[in-house]
């Protein structure tokens, strides 16, 4: 039976791939990206501090991608998810904005323009939306309600803008619920037609810091949720939108990709003392032992996440894969599956990983990339080289303690003379 399925599922992506996209064929996508949760905090891939039982059954039930690899900070692996191009390649776009030469070419505008439904809920952080309101729908949203960017509390309270319009409803409501009911409506309303959501959460973020006053607590809470509560709520809202496509027997139908924006935060606003906020370490105890959250650093605390694509019926259950994945690959995958030309996308640096769904042995890529603050690496399943010269042989050292003292063995010298040639040609285009 695992077989039949197998070979339908080749079957299926062959067919879409070679242009076959019509409705029957293309799969719905739901895309959660959770923000500020690492490896370390999810049960599947050994977290031990927070109880993850909704997204670890995405991955009893699927295929858990052990090396997916981000940006070590939100912003930059937003970019780079939904244009597939390094943050490099679009001038480093400032820190709250996206590059408007690239609004037309996201994954939402190009599977719009193939006749998806498209909607975005959560956490955009890519404009102030009370001054750039129409800037989703430019990228290829048809519907969204967001917290734009530092500009109300994302929580308790929310300021929440939805198509253009600041929501006067949700006084009284926490944000993450009302994201998710507006993506419930959304995929019941398009449940006969391919849709596109996604969900870019606003857990396990802290609260906003930087407005005139500090954004308020949770009703009857002298504090903020830490961080343990908020993997509780967003692992919960993780079933709730699964939930949603068991209802209506829409699984089968539906590619869900569960990621990480970044690694877990090293430490997280508890709360607010006369104007000032608080913060408290966050630590995770898991099968390497106890960590400290890795959020901002090139570490692989910092990019390496949780990536987790679930598809009954298309992908085998229980899978591991030690297939190369990072961010910009997101975009190519989901236009391979849906049937859509990567001609009118211009030159991107992602690769699809949509064969290895089917066949977790194949990687689409020999490396992977991520950069921040002047700085960057690149790195295959064992060895990563900084562009200071620094080695690191992570099956060895995978906390990255120390870097390689004397990199002369044969193995070391080809990986230092790769890995560089590599960034050299990043470098040149």
């Amino acid at each position: 039976m695992i077989q039949r399925i197998a070979l339908l599922s080749i079957a299926c992506l062959a067919s879409i791939s070679a242009g076959v996209a019509d409705d029957a064929h293309r799969p719905n996508f739901l895309i959660i990206l959770a923000d500020d949760v690492g490896r370390d905090a999810v049960g599947c891939y050994g977290g031990q501090s927070y109880p993850t039982p909704h997204i670890d059954a995405l991955a009893e039930t699927g295929l858990r991608f052990d090396h997916g690899y981000v940006m070590p900070s939100c912003h930059p692996t937003r970019i780079t998810l939904l244009s597939g191009k390094y943050p490099f390649r679009t001038g480093h776009a400032r820190w709250g904005s996206y590059p408007s030469d690239e609004e037309n070419r996201t994954f939402a505008a190009r599977l719009r323009e193939a006749g998806y439904a498209t909607a975005v809920a959560g956490k955009w952080q890519l404009s102030l939306l009370t001054k750039n309101p129409d800037q989703p729908h430019r990228m290829g949203f048809d519907e969204y309600c967001l917290f734009g960017w530092h500009e109300g509390p994302r929580y308790w309270q929310p300021m929440l803008i939805q198509n253009g319009t600041i929501r006067d409803d949700v006084a009284d409501r926490y944000g993450p619920d009302v994201y998710v009911e507006f993506l419930t409506e959304f995929i019941e309303n398009h449940r006969e037609v391919p849709f596109l959501a996604y969900y870019p959460m606003a857990l396990c973020h802290d609260v906003t810091d930087d407005l005139d006053e500090p954004v308020p607590y949770g009703p009857g809470k002298d504090r903020y949720e830490d961080y343990a509560e908020m993997m509780r709520e967003m692992d919960e809202r993780v079933g709730q939108i699964v939930a949603v496509l068991d209802r209506l027997d829409l699984r089968e139908d539906t590619m869900i990709l569960f990621l990480g924006d970044n690694g877990t935060p090293a430490r997280s606003i508890i709360r607010a003392e006369d104007g000032k906020y608080i913060r408290e370490p966050v630590y995770s105890e898991t099968t390497w032992g106890r960590v400290q959250g890795g959020k901002t650093q090139l570490t692989d605390s910092g990019t390496r996440v949780p990536w987790i694509v679930n598809w009954p019926g298309h992908v085998e259950a229980g899978g591991v894969t030690d297939a190369l994945v990072d961010a910009s690959d997101l975009l190519p995958t989901l236009l391979e599956l849906a049937g859509v030309d990567l001609e009118d996308s211009g030159a991107i640096d992602g690769q699809s990983f949509a064969r290895t769904l089917t066949d977790p042995t194949h990687s689409a890529r020999d490396w992977v990339f991520a950069e921040a603050r002047g700085k960057s690496w690149v790195a295959d399943q064992r060895w990563k080289l900084y562009t200071d010269g620094r080695l690191f042989d992570r099956n060895a050292d995978p906390l990255e303690k120390a870097p390689v003292k004397n990199p002369s063995s044969p193995e070391a010298q080809d990986a230092i003379a790769r890995l560089r040639s590599i960034h050299k040609s990043l470098d040149r285009k």
